[in-house]
């Protein structure tokens, strides 16, 4: 009952409550400070990895779920029953103090680069500071809950990345360029950790994409970006809507397909490699290509099985004996009424090799969209970008004091040191971190460079609330 009454069972409520939302040693971290410490500042920085480059996403949607709730005596009450009965200290008299003296929303000031923007890594690009000296230490008990901006910013630069590399095929080889923003189709909803892993790195693709069958991704992008409608999908069959039908009747199974879906101007997605996907290919090309032309639609075939390189070009090839291809203004072949779409295999590397592949045999990148599960969503990982959130200054008594690790071990890992800040240059739009003047302000212009940052938070309140459509201009004003 002891539990029961101080809501340890009561799994909803301690997964929002924001003091749990931590590493159990924070909690003994407010008695390891100097006694005199009364302010300290934090940032949150890509110290290198896959990509030279990062697209900033996600913090929007992390202070609107976690921050911008108050925390109550019950929560303190849980949390302290947690954490005595756990093993650490708890600072029961802080937690009050946030209660009593900002009515539960947490007095730190989070700034931060617009979201959207493409920043490249060993530059900050978060910062969070405290100044009560009661509570001075909320600036890195926060860490675990912000540092998670790893996972949107990652999913979002790889995308974007891959939106670089899908572009500049289709520059090569297409004369339609508004097709881009649905070339990169998300698959992974299944292959995640989690549904909120799902939703957060569901939305971050859709910074540089509008195709999704995540639907919790969708969702959160409506949601947390004001968005009417982040992303599209089209009907398109799985094994089990074919197989179903059984083995001698899969030509019943196309063939319902394209009476169900296909319509003029209609796309229709069908799985074709259930059983022999070369004799599915004949099928589609003598037996239903008339039903396929009648309809007026696009049918995508997914070949979802094998080399992935070789099968599409294999698959392509196929398509054009039976459907052929009109030449573009690029000199490139595109199929007449067909596509296809590659699930299988689907990353950075395979996405290469099959659009040099496909160039190289004379085919435009108009024919090919990729649909990408794990390697989007899960295979990533905070190294891959190798985040970190560090405290690089804290005030004793009145006076700021510079704040670094500098392992001889691991130089790599030597962080920045000072209250930080990140500029822009006006015109080339070039970053550099520094640190902050004195008599910093928040519009700080000096010469050519000019703030970056911009304050997102402070004290329970959301400053900046973007949509997805300003972070998706942001994001690509500078495509070439």
């Amino acid at each position: 009952m002891q539990n029961e009454s101080n809501g340890l069972n009561d799994i909803a409520s301690i997964l929002s409550n924001p003091i749990l939302n931590t590493d159990s040693y924070k909690a003994s971290h407010y008695l390891q400070y100097p006694p005199e410490a009364s302010a300290m500042f934090s940032y949150i920085e890509s110290r290198g990895g896959r990509y030279d480059r990062t697209l900033f996403f996600g913090l929007q949607m992390l202070i609107k779920e976690y921050l911008c709730r108050p925390v109550t005596p019950a929560m303190i009450g849980q949390a302290k029953a947690f954490f005595t009965a756990h093993g650490e200290p708890f600072n029961e008299a802080g937690w009050r103090h946030v209660v009593e003296q900002y009515g539960g929303y947490l007095p730190v000031r989070i700034r931060a680069v617009p979201e959207g923007s493409v920043v490249p890594t060993h530059n900050v690009l978060v910062t969070v500071e405290c100044d009560d000296p009661q509570v001075f230490w909320l600036a890195s008990y926060l860490e675990t809950m912000l540092l998670r901006v790893w996972y949107p910013i990652t999913v979002a630069t790889q995308s974007w990345h891959l939106r670089k590399t899908i572009r500049g095929y289709l520059l090569k080889s297409s004369d339609d360029l508004a097709q881009l923003p649905f070339k990169l189709h998300d698959f992974g909803a299944r292959g995640v950790s989690s549904a909120e892993s799902a939703a957060i790195g569901g939305a971050a693709h859709l910074v540089s994409f509008m195709g999704s069958d995540t639907v919790l991704g969708v969702v959160a992008a409506n949601h947390y970006y004001n968005e009417t409608m982040a992303a599209f999908s089209v009907p398109a069959a799985e094994h089990s809507t074919i197989t179903s039908w059984g083995r001698e009747r899969e030509t019943d199974a196309f063939r319902n397909m394209i009476a169900q879906f296909g319509k003029p101007g209609a796309i229709v997605s069908v799985v074709s490699d259930s059983y022999d996907l070369f004799a599915a290919l004949r099928v589609w090309g003598t037996e239903l290509k008339q039903a396929v032309l009648d309809s007026g639609g696009m049918l995508v075939i997914r070949p979802d099985s094998g080399d992935p390189r070789t099968i599409v070009l294999q698959t392509m090839r196929a398509l054009e004996a039976s459907f052929g291809s009109a030449v573009n203004g690029k000199g490139r072949r595109v199929l007449n009424n067909v596509r296809v779409i590659q699930g299988d295999g689907v990353n950075p590397d395979s996405i290469e090799a099959i659009l040099a592949a496909l160039d190289q045999a004379g085919f435009a990148a108009d024919n090919i969209v990729f649909g990408m599960g794990g390697a989007l969503l899960q295979q990533i990982n905070r190294d891959t970008q190798r985040f970190a959130m560090k405290c690089s200054a804290i005030r004793l008594g009145d006076e700021w004091h510079d704040v670094l690790k500098d392992p001889i071990t691991d130089t790599a890992k030597r962080s920045m040191k000072g209250r930080l800040t990140l500029l822009v240059n006006r015109h080339t739009g070039e970053y550099r971190t520094t640190t902050l003047p004195v008599a910093w302000n928040a519009h700080m212009v000096e010469g050519d460079w000019e703030e970056a940052l911009v304050t997102v938070f402070d004290s329970g309140k959301l400053l900046v609330d973007v949509s997805l459509a300003e972070i998706r201009r942001r994001a690509h004003a500078h495509e070439a």
